[in-house]
């Protein structure tokens, strides 16, 4: 095997792993917290269920352009063995782990940061070590199958998270395998085989360069930085003082107007070192800014779109159409393949166009194509045919595709050998923390949108259920008083009346239901009726300004230039004539010798 397609075939399975744990706890968290005894309804269970949701992005994305830089100094290929050894020590960890309860919870979320850590070694280099290994005619290609795994890793995430949440716990004599064990049991044997694989083959063909200093202010206030706004970002998804969210939370506050000025103090430190662990010069080339900056703004469109279109079907379609809350895990994630298929049918063919006719077209176009699908999701009706939602989200999932390689491509091909790792790092912690971000976005555009709506619809609800007062104004306020908390019921599997009717019959002046009443209450279309309006407004906000921004996004692609290789010229020169000598006429015929 040539080895640029042992670095395509290893990059490609280490890149599959680390983004499809990052989503894969995303739709089987309700097992997880079941195998453990957990209540995630519990206040102390909130920061558990927060922390497995998005811990994994936050230490990936604070860690990614630090690891990008040590790795143009000590070794591309070293650095990246290390992350896929250390990203299969968390899984083997994740699967062994022997506690239960908040103990065995809070063990799990510590087991999956160190599979970030390793998932942030293989984010950093594999755009890096592609870029070395293939010429620059090719990598559109290998990019192209490269970010097919990453991006489509998270995507089948969901659907193998659906798939193993639906298997019952097994039984293998005296021993019996919870099925939770199984959702992480996936990645041990192919991360052990893949850490074996990439240290038995894998090796140096970059310019190392050993002696360059390591930035360490310009590490720490990064760091420090990132992690301090995300940090913030992710709290303020808490509930706070009475509010639905934490965005009043004087340290939730404390913690972005830190992030802010130590990002600040990052780029002051950037602009005057010698190593400097970013090189801030490269934003002056046009490809390398126009593509960094879609690559951010279609991570902030885009990245949320998997939460809110899992609760969309956990919580409101599955049920209307007569699926148990067990049951809308699994069914949820196989709802979503068609997003998986077009970004597999578009990814590699978009990869191999751009080798031949450039990044900006293919790219500008999946960026619209893209921008259309939201548009058009926001304007689907809550319970819709199941046919229009399967046509947008494979169209979604092609303009995915057709912008993924061709932006990769661009950005890697700008930079100079000795930066590809640190650029390969700054790409990965721009879609990472865009992914961070938007998630924060979209659930504040939810829980806002439902705040204001859902007394309204509730109230109405109610009384179409022969629910009178003073019940009917009790559930209703206790309803829009916790929209978070009736919505990650859904999201967890769990139907949120059985939970509020419980909250409710505690309220002084409740009257005790008739069974007939509790039981229409309790059925699982009933909250899903109860929200629909406020959701549906809730729900367009959001598509609106996902819409919005990748559009944004497609504009800025559009005038990223023409393609560019770093060293080359933009448009190869004609082959001059050759010019008659002696002996030698035009077109370099030999011409006949007069004389001795």
């Amino acid at each position: 095997m040539d080895y640029k397609w042992t670095v395509l075939s290893n990059t490609t399975l280490g890149g599959l792993l680390a983004s499809l744990d990052g989503t894969i706890v995303l739709i089987s968290l309700p097992v997880i917290f079941k195998g453990l005894g957990v209540d995630p309804f519990l206040p102390g269970s909130f920061p558990i269920l927060i922390w497995m949701l998005l811990g994994y992005g936050v230490v990936t994305a604070t860690l990614l352009v630090t690891f990008g830089r040590l790795s143009d100094m000590w070794g591309r290929a070293r650095m990246y063995n290390l992350g896929f050894a250390v990203f299969s020590t968390g899984s083997v960890l994740l699967f062994l782990e022997p506690w239960t309860g908040a103990t065995g919870a809070w063990a799990l979320v510590g087991f999956r940061l160190i599979q970030a850590v390793g998932a942030a070694f293989l984010f950093a280099n594999s755009a890096a070590l592609l870029t070395d290994a293939f010429p620059p005619e090719e990598r559109g290609k290998a990019m192209g199958v490269n970010q097919v795994a990453f991006i489509g890793g998270s995507m089948v995430g969901l659907v193998a998270g659906g798939i193993l949440a639906g298997i019952p716990d097994l039984h293998l004599g005296p021993i019996v395998l919870p099925t939770w064990r199984l959702i992480f049991l996936v990645s041990v044997p192919v991360g052990v085989i893949g850490t074996i694989w990439a240290y038995a083959r894998l090796r140096e063909i970059s310019v190392r360069r050993p002696d360059q200093h390591i930035d360490f202010l310009g590490n720490a206030t990064f760091a420090l930085g990132l992690t301090l706004l995300l940090v913030g970002v992710t709290y303020g998804l808490l509930p706070y003082g009475g509010n639905p969210m934490g965005w009043t939370n004087p340290w939730v506050l404390a913690a972005l107007g830190g992030g802010g000025a130590s990002m600040l103090a990052f780029l002051f430190v950037e602009s005057r070192v010698k190593d400097p662990m970013f090189r801030l010069e490269l934003f002056k080339k046009r490809a390398f800014a126009a593509g960094s900056a879609t690559s951010f703004l279609g991570s902030v469109a885009r990245g949320g779109i998997m939460l809110v279109l899992v609760v969309w079907f956990q919580g409101i379609w599955l049920p209307l159409h007569g699926y148990s809350f067990a049951e809308t895990p699994l069914w949820a994630g196989i709802l979503l393949m068609p997003m998986i298929i077009g970004f597999l049918v578009a990814g590699p063919l978009s990869g191999w166009l751009s080798d031949r006719h450039g990044p900006r077209t293919l790219a500008t176009i999946g960026m619209a194509i893209g921008s259309g699908t939201f548009f058009a999701l926001a304007l689907l009706p809550i319970n819709f045919p199941y046919w229009e939602m399967g046509v947008l989200l494979f169209a979604q999932g092609a303009g995915m595709g057709m912008f993924a390689a061709p932006n990769a491509a661009a950005i890697m091909n700008s930079v100079p050998p000795e930066n590809r790792g640190a650029a390969g790092g700054m790409l990965a912690t721009l879609q990472n923390s865009g992914q961070q971000v938007s998630m924060a976005i979209f659930f504040t555009i939810i829980i806002v949108g439902l705040s204001g709506g859902l007394g309204g619809s509730v109230s109405a609800a109610l009384a179409g259920a022969s629910v009178g007062p003073p019940d009917s104004t009790i559930l209703a306020h206790v309803i829009a008083s916790n929209p978070t908390g009736a919505l990650f019921g859904a999201f967890l599997g769990e139907n949120p009346m059985g939970l509020l009717l419980q909250s409710a019959a505690t309220a002084p002046g409740w009257v005790p239901l008739s069974p007939a009443v509790t039981q229409t209450l309790i059925a699982p279309h009933f909250f899903a009726q109860a929200i629909q309006p406020a959701f549906k407004s809730a729900l367009g906000e959001a598509f609106l300004f996902a819409g919005t921004i990748t559009g944004v996004s497609a504009v800025v692609s559009a005038f990223r230039g023409a393609r560019y290789v770093y060293g080359q010229p933009a448009t190869p020169p004609k082959a001059a004539p050759p010019t008659p000598t002696d002996g030698a006429g035009a077109g370099g015929v030999p011409t006949a010798r007069h004389g001795p």
